[in-house]
């Protein structure tokens, strides 16, 4: 069963270059994020290097990300899930 919106992208050209156009800009965005994301693993090695635990690091990266109120609460939660299984 072919999909009629396909048959249309393939058979005008305005459409297809559009397409082409756009994938294009999604290619060059992934490389960008590649990029970032290798420059990100550099720093986390060189923290770990310096003696910090990037996992810790990690970790107060998503704290710092949330407002205070959800960090509350959060925390909240932890230290009760903690003591229902006697872990505090």
């Amino acid at each position: 069963m072919s999909n009629p919106g396909m048959a249309d992208v393939a058979d005008s050209g305005v459409a297809a270059e559009e397409l082409k156009q756009f994938i294009s800009r999604l290619e060059h965005i992934q490389d960008r994020i590649d990029d970032l994301n290798g420059d990100k693993k550099e720093v986390y090695a060189e923290l770990k290097g310096r003696g910090f635990n990037p996992k810790i690091v990690k970790q107060i990266m998503a704290l710092r990300r949330k407002d205070a109120a959800e960090v509350q609460e959060d925390e909240a939660l932890l230290e009760l899930y903690k003591q229902a299984l006697g872990m505090a």
